[in-house]
């Protein structure tokens, strides 16, 4: 698996000369600009099929070559790639089984894009075929540095060709019919399939069936991943390949894609405002109402969970790539509102805090016309390096060339790793109205009290090596196969910690409930406690949290905590060999009051396993994680004694001596923070000695011990 080496962070942007190749002095301005801004790297070939294949057979790779040619000649990067993400029209009108079916059955036209079938035979062969000569073409170009994979894979198709791989891959998986209709509990409603060919539309009333459909989405894309892959790794093995993925994209399990990756890549587009927008939630008013849609703390933490769950989609911490982000405008948000000065320096270091050797953009000139000609670029349609946007790229580029010394690093070592799983999040969504959303707020919940305390840590999948971490954190794990439950017992059994919350281990694998009672199977006995019933409440409902003595050692006393959402009624079960579960908080209202909400069970090996089984609000959730993290010894990006004020992030790349800290103002204010006595720090950007942090609005301080 071919590893990316740098000696500097790649800092450029989509660039499209494909459409400007009737302007040639577009293109030679381009090649004057680019230097201006600090920018060494362009991803290029995204989208240009028609480009490099006007008709079938007939190439025209002449106007690549001349390109790549300049980029060499300037010592810039390319990544180069591959263009199945919009089929031609021509190859569309010719062969009608590579456009997509809908869900009712109907052929899509020839429109947008990502509309291509990825079981289609004749789709394969032409994007095996133009791959090939693409690789076989610049094997040995000086400019090629990754590959780029067609461009952010999504979506699915419904056609007889894919009804037929779907049948052939639950003939793999169950062998029989009989035990597809024992897996989907396809008695309920009458929906016993008798004859393989009846498998021929999704079902959504079958939720086991459309559990494996998406299952099937996922392994048939990483599929033509592969196919893409592979036609590359045979002309040039040693080039990295990639492709940019979209965060925690519902439509599939990226784990799959990463199998055929030698680096992750993915497009970030936050939009952090200068105002927190109203939220409808009162007992949760601090939490986000969308991924765009929220004040800039609160999207800050969001991209920093997002950055952390690509990072975590290949082994060994090793670093990702920003891929596409934007230094302006967003034009399909629902706000395009200009980023206030800083802001654009703000979230691009974070990507780099958190791992990234990359700052890229989509995208580097506006184009003249379709539907994001109005996105946001580093190059206006006014043309020159005046703008303003253009200006604080260059001056990032510069920023970015001061760091330099942290490209390749990981990030630091973690001792917290937060579990996400595709699989639960999707048998969460369909089920009912009341539970939706409930994975993706739960997991950002814990994410934020562990990120704005500033702890490191790490966003992993079932399959990680937990024994690695003190702590591992589980919040709606939905889906638990025995086989998972074996490997939490086995962690906490070793020593290792885990939190758990509402909704852990209902149903398995087949989505089929537990028998006995939840938390289902064995965990039951590892928390100590069963969850009898749960109870969904309104957005201004609340439970009061009364906190036990036990909870008071731990931390834990406030009087502002609350409690909402998702409250399940939760029993302690009697003591058995390994003792009995602890209430550190009970409700203090509702006909379950007095009902533990926080428990704690200490195992005689040294682990110990929380549950928590409501949704509680930030002050309590700060709190608990504060005083475990003390507990369990797990060290803070800046000392604890280091008070971060309300809106203020750190994040650090590197360990030891060779740590960078990352500090970001997310707020309009500046803030100063006082550091304590022994500690000493250099801003790496100023090279000047620090005895006080000061953080202008949106601003960021990079820090190295002195």
């Amino acid at each position: 698996m071919p590893k990316l080496v740098l000696d500097q962070f790649l800092h450029g942007g989509d660039y499209n000369p494909d459409q400007w190749l009737d302007r040639p002095d577009i293109i030679d301005e381009d090649f004057r600009l680019a230097p201006l801004a600090g920018v060494n790297t362009w991803s290029v070939g995204i989208f240009a099929w028609t480009a490099l294949e006007p008709e079938e057979g007939r190439y025209t790779f002449e106007w690549l070559d001349a390109i790549l040619d300049r980029m060499a000649a300037q010592n810039m990067k390319a990544v180069l790639a591959t263009p199945s993400g919009a089929k031609p029209a021509w190859m569309a009108k010719k062969y009608e089984e590579i456009r997509r079916v809908s869900p009712e059955g109907v052929r899509d036209p020839q429109k947008m894009r990502h509309n291509h079938c990825y079981t289609s035979p004749v789709y394969r062969e032409k994007t095996r075929n133009i791959n090939r000569r693409l690789a076989e073409r610049y094997q040995k170009h000086p400019a090629l540095t990754v590959w780029h994979l067609s461009n952010e894979y999504s979506g699915e198709c419904h056609c007889n060709l894919c009804f037929a791989a779907f049948r052939e891959w639950l003939k793999k998986k169950y062998t029989t019919l009989d035990a597809i209709n024992k897996a989907w509990w396809s008695a309920f409603w009458s929906h016993l399939y008798t004859e393989w060919e009846q498998i021929d539309y999704i079902d959504w009333a079958v939720e086991s069936m459309v559990l494996d459909w998406r299952r099937f989405v996922s392994e048939q894309t990483a599929d033509f991943v592969k196919l893409e892959a592979d036609a590359l790794r045979e002309f040039t093995p040693h080039i990295p390949i990639t492709t940019n993925l979209m965060g925690d994209y519902f439509g599939l399990n990226y784990r799959e894609l990463a199998k055929h990756l030698d680096l992750i890549s993915w497009d970030s587009y936050p939009n952090i405002a200068d105002r927190p927008v109203p939220s409808a939630d009162t007992v949760f008013p601090d939490r986000t109402i969308g991924y765009y849609e929220s004040d800039n703390a609160e999207v800050f933490v969001v991209t920093g969970y997002m950055h952390d769950l690509m990072r975590g989609l290949l082994p060994d911490n090793r670093p990702f790539i920003l891929m596409e982000s934007c230094p302006s405008v967003t034009n399909w948000q629902n706000v395009c509102r200009l980023p206030r000065p800083g802001v654009f320096h703000m979230r691009s270091l974070q990507a780099i805090a958190h791992g990234s050797d990359s700052v890229q953009y989509f995208q580097w000139r506006k184009g003249r016309g379709g539907c994001e000609s109005f996105h946001g670029a580093v190059v206006d349609h006014e043309g020159t390096e005046k703008p303003r946007v253009f200006q604080e790229v260059a001056q990032l580029g510069k920023k970015l060339q001061q760091l330099s010394a942290w490209t390749g690093t990981k990030t630091t070592t973690a001792k917290v790793a937060i579990l996400f799983d595709w699989e639960s999040m999707w048998a969460m969504e369909p089920m009912s109205f009341i539970v939706k959303g409930t994975h993706g707020k739960t997991i950002r919940d814990h994410y934020r009290a562990i990120y704005t305390l500033g702890i490191p840590r790490d966003v992993i999948g079932l399959e990680a090596d937990f024994s690695q971490y003190r702590l591992l954190i589980l919040p709606c794990q939905y889906i638990m196969s025995e086989a998972l439950i074996e490997k939490i017992i086995t962690f906490v059994k070793n020593g290792g910690n885990i939190v758990a919350t509402y909704q852990t281990a209902v149903e398995n694998e087949y989505l089929q409930t537990h028998i006995g009672g939840f938390p289902g199977g064995k965990l039951k006995d590892l928390f100590g406690i069963w969850a009898e019933e749960t109870d969904w409440l309104y957005a201004d409902e609340e439970v009061k949290v009364t906190i036990t003595p036990k909870g008071k050692d731990s931390g834990l006393r406030g009087s502002d905590y609350r409690a909402g959402w998702c409250c399940e009624v939760t029993h302690i079960l009697p003591a058995d060999k390994d003792g009995s579960a602890e209430a550190l908080a009970t409700a203090g209202n509702q006909f379950y009051a007095g009902k533990s909400l926080l428990t704690c069970k200490r195992h005689p090996q040294g682990g110990s396993a929380f549950y928590l089984s409501s949704r509680v609000n930030k002050p309590m959730m700060m709190d608990f994680y504060r005083g475990l993290a003390k507990e369990l010894a797990i060290p803070f990006a800046l000392p604890e004694r280091m008070k971060l004020p309300d809106g203020v992030f750190a994040q650090s790349r590197g360990d030891g001596d060779a740590k960078a800290i990352f500090v970001f103002n997310t707020t309009s204010e500046e803030k100063v923070i006082a550091i304590p006595s022994g500690f000493h720090y250099t801003d790496v950007l100023t090279e000047s000695a620090l005895t006080e942090l000061r953080l202008t609005a949106y601003g960021t301080v990079v820090l190295t011990k002195k």
